[in-house]
């Protein structure tokens, strides 16, 4: 079993059943999935496509899906159904597994790191992060880096509230700025 998984289960269901007083087990708040996302305008570039779809994979363990345009954007040269994008879901074990090589390898690798920002809650409980570049995972070797972009990260949860989603996610170790506004 995932230590992360392990630690959900052990430390943080009782703190958290604890401090917002749920009456059974089956409303407290827990992961459902996480999703990695890259949005390139330039994805019709099949080197670029390439490399952002071998990147994904590395850092998900899993194939990209790639994205595709719902409808035409003259000002950024956009058509319909032109792909855009790609990304991955991770549900079980590897959203796990994901979340504890983000936690202790990953955000620690970032520059001038001062904590994750508390603004980042989107009013139901789920968190989204992103990174300027894909550097900062240890899956990519800095020496195959062709061309530098940006990802993603949302994470959902099934707390009601923002303030129960930073709890669920303070107790398995995200590290938040210690002020309210955030980074």
């Amino acid at each position: 079993m995932n230590s992360l998984k392990e630690k959900y289960q052990k430390e943080v269901v009782p703190e958290l059943q604890k401090e917002f007083s749920y009456p059974n087990r089956e409303l407290i708040p827990g992961l459902i999935k996480v999703v990695i996302n890259v949005g390139r305008g330039e994805m019709n570039n099949a080197q670029t496509k390439d490399e952002i779809v071998k990147n994904l994979s590395l850092i998900s363990g899993q194939k990209p899906v790639l994205t595709k345009a719902k409808k035409a954007i003259a000002a950024f040269k956009i058509r319909q159904n032109q792909i855009v994008g790609a990304m991955v879901t991770l549900r079980g074990e590897k959203m796990y597994d994901f979340l504890e090589k983000l936690i202790s390898i990953t955000i620690p690798r970032v520059r001038d790191f001062r904590g994750l920002s508390r603004r980042s809650f989107d009013g139901h409980g789920n968190y989204t992060l992103a990174f300027r570049e894909q550097s900062y995972f240890n899956e990519i070797s800095y020496e195959s880096i062709k061309t530098i972009h940006g990802l993603e990260i949302s994470i959902q949860t099934s707390a009601k509230s923002n303030s129960e989603g930073m709890a669920l996610l303070e107790k398995l170790g995200f590290p938040f700025t210690k002020n309210q506004e955030g980074a």
